[in-house]
């Protein structure tokens, strides 16, 4: 039962017993993992503050083979984000951040793309405390690592072109996207802002669209969010939690 060691993010802890945290994180190394650490809920106890949501940690753990869980035995902090919990609307973007990630990737499946991303999105929130760019970006990104994501720039149905500055029609199960005339009773529209907004994301990198954000209207964004979380919601055939919260901001 050797000892080992690893980057991670802490996606979710649970209340196990009388004092210990059942705790779900994502490991660098070693994908996403459930691990008891015992006696984290007492107020004396050796992890602190380090099982945190979306705590940045360096994290070492006993793991037995056939055993489902592994044993937490120490975590040292790298980067918290307790203060960006404290914003409201920061709040929700992170809480989705953590729920999407422990829903759509499969336990025990390095992916160093997901960890990368999650990490990113998260310092984004932090650092502006304005969320609607880096949740649109984290959503988007999501669906494509997952292999979910339609061509943006043709019609999934007849393969014309879709022209600059038309709305567009998305199918809620992210089957493909249409023009106008191919449009499906069920399919939402897509606005031009928010299209364009999802080539951007695709191209530049995050900080850059934050500092050109003069650009881009907050609704765009929100559009772009819900299309993709209506995508993900689809592959995981459920609900996500965190989403009612966004959906009450006004």
């Amino acid at each position: 039962m050797p000892l080992r060691e690893s980057e991670a993010i802490v996606l979710q802890h649970y209340a196990l017993g009388e004092a210990d945290w059942l705790v779900s994180f994502l490991a660098r190394t070693m994908g996403r993992m459930r691990g008891v650490a015992a006696g984290a809920r007492r107020p004396k106890s050796r992890f602190g503050s380090t099982l945190e949501r979306l705590s940045y940690v360096r994290i070492w753990f006993f793991e037995r083979e056939n055993r489902e869980l592994v044993r937490i035995n120490q975590c040292e902090m790298i980067e918290s984000f307790i203060d960006a919990f404290r914003d409201y609307a920061s709040s929700v973007a992170l809480s989705i951040f953590s729920e999407v990630t422990e829903a759509v990737l499969p336990e025990h499946e390095a992916s160093d793309a997901s960890f990368r991303l999650l990490l990113l999105a998260a310092r984004s929130v932090k650092r502006t405390l304005r969320p609607e760019l880096p949740l649109a970006y984290f959503a988007l990104w999501s669906v494509k690592l997952g292999g979910w994501l339609v061509r943006l720039d043709r019609c999934g149905r007849c393969g014309n072109v879709l022209l600059e500055g038309a709305t567009a029609y998305f199918s809620r199960g992210g089957s493909g996207v249409a023009c106008p005339k191919c449009r499906l009773p069920a399919m939402r529209a897509v606005s031009p802002g928010a299209l364009a907004l999802a080539r951007q994301v695709l191209t530049e990198r995050l900080d850059r669209l934050v500092e050109n954000r003069a650009g881009t209207t907050s609704s765009s964004a929100r559009e772009l969010t819900d299309r993709m979380l209506d995508v993900i919601e689809q592959q995981i055939d459920r609900k996500l939690k965190s989403r009612e919260l966004l959906e009450q901001i006004a």
